[in-house]
């Protein structure tokens, strides 16, 4: 008679582990909460190897020290270990900045004494109908020391807007669908409330003329080579002011666009990897790029026989008169004024990448073309952000096309009239 054959024998600290009716292999151990306390923790698997290694590392975690929130932890310890657990490593900094800032000023308060495994959709629409009908200073007591607004019963109304709204539910599903990667949730509830669809800023990106007076106009500036840049590449402010000689080639005229500048709440001044993988790129210098960056050099070698022992080679393209790195604040600030002085219509710094953009366009530039040269992750981004400049062009295709078609279209003494852009 063939022996019953043996159960593994299961490794000290490895939990409970078992297979379940439904095919599953399920894990169960201790592991330190949020809350400090003690709490059983389960994880799933295909296999009991993959259930089995789940829950080694959040016995591995939590033997560190570091807390393991569950489903039964409540929205605010859940929030709070995420932030400092898993976000943390998968943010940028001035990212992990705004999800924190999100975090602690309306989710908590909003749903953070909620159970994460009783959280419901309707919890997370009540929360979000609220958020976009309170007025903040009433909710956070902003104006009570200054005994102003609401603190005097004269509610100011002060709401968040859409796109706020719409980037705390964003933080929210973020948090949750890690939950459920983790198989402490089944589903994240909040992908199943919709919110108002935010419509995208208008902006008004330079004309041709008026792109042409900027050039002009930028001509006596110190940073002329930067705003030419900017304008005819489409070069984020943080990949320009992260530009180093090293990535200029100016005898090919290619840039490699590797790095970006940024200011961000514990490093200051900081080099980070471009936005996206997409964002890390090679793009062909106009010719007049070429002119006013080689007079940048010059200029930039007279400013450093001027500064002399102040000098600080950062190896920077644009920096200060005395070689540091630009504060991309300052940056902003100086470009007001150049408007201002300039004469010419106020626009925000990022408009004239917007700019960059709609001109290529409007010469008939293929998207493709224009996703590279701008460096987005996908074409639907570029689509997305300039379909208003495609629609007109399809107005001017179709006025074209129509004028062919009409019955003046094929008489000779009476040509088509030309097409009007809407």
């Amino acid at each position: 008679m063939t022996a019953p054959k043996r159960k593994k024998a299961r490794a000290n600290g490895e939990g409970t582990i078992y297979q379940r009716k439904d095919g599953r292999w399920e894990a169960a151990g201790y592991v330190l909460a949020a809350d400090g306390t003690r709490k059983r923790v389960r994880v799933y698997g295909t296999t009991r190897k993959n259930a089995a290694d789940k829950l080694a590392e959040k016995i591995a975690d939590s033997n560190r020290g570091l807390p393991v929130a569950t489903a039964d932890s409540t929205l605010g310890d859940y929030l709070t270990y995420w932030l400092s657990s898993v976000a943390v490593h998968q943010l940028r900094e001035n990212t992990h900045t705004r999800y924190a800032a999100c975090v602690r000023l309306h989710l908590i308060p909003g749903l953070g004494t909620k159970k994460v495994a009783r959280l419901t959709a309707k919890d997370v629409r009540t929360f979000l109908d609220r958020l976009r009908t309170t007025c903040q200073c009433c909710t956070q007591g902003l104006d009570t020391e200054r005994k102003k607004c609401c603190a005097v019963g004269e509610c100011c109304q002060k709401r968040l807007s859409t796109l706020t709204v719409a980037y705390v539910h964003s933080v929210l599903k973020s948090a949750l669908e890690h939950a459920v990667r983790e198989d402490e949730l089944p589903r994240n509830i909040a992908r199943n409330v919709k919110t108002t669809t935010h419509q995208p800023r208008r902006f008004r990106p330079l004309t041709a003329v008026e792109a042409r007076q900027f050039l002009d106009a930028a001509r006596a500036d110190r940073l002329h080579a930067l705003y030419e840049l900017a304008l005819r590449t489409g070069l984020r402010k943080g990949e320009l002011l992260g530009l180093r000689w090293e990535d200029l080639d100016l005898t090919t005229g290619t840039a490699s666009i590797r790095r970006s500048l940024q200011r961000t709440r514990t490093g200051g001044l900081t080099h980070l990897p471009t936005k996206t993988r997409a964002s890390e790129r090679r793009i062909a210098l106009p010719t007049e790029c070429l002119h006013s960056l080689k007079e940048h050099k010059q200029q930039r070698n007279k400013e450093r026989e001027t500064a002399g022992s102040t000098w600080q080679d950062s190896g920077l393209v644009f920096t200060t008169p005395t070689g540091r790195p630009l504060d991309p604040a300052n940056l902003t600030r100086r470009f007001r004024g150049f408007l201002n002085r300039a004469g010419l219509r106020r626009i925000r710094f990022h408009d004239l990448r917007h700019s960059t953009a709609t001109l290529l366009l409007e010469q008939g530039v293929d998207l493709v073309v224009i996703k590279e040269i701008l460096g987005h992750a996908h074409i639907g981004v570029t689509a997305g952000v300039y379909a208003h400049v495609r629609l007109r062009l399809q107005r001017q295709a179709i006025d074209t096309l129509s004028n062919a078609l009409s019955p003046a279209g094929n008489d000779p003494d009476n040509p088509p009239a030309t097409a009007v852009v809407r």
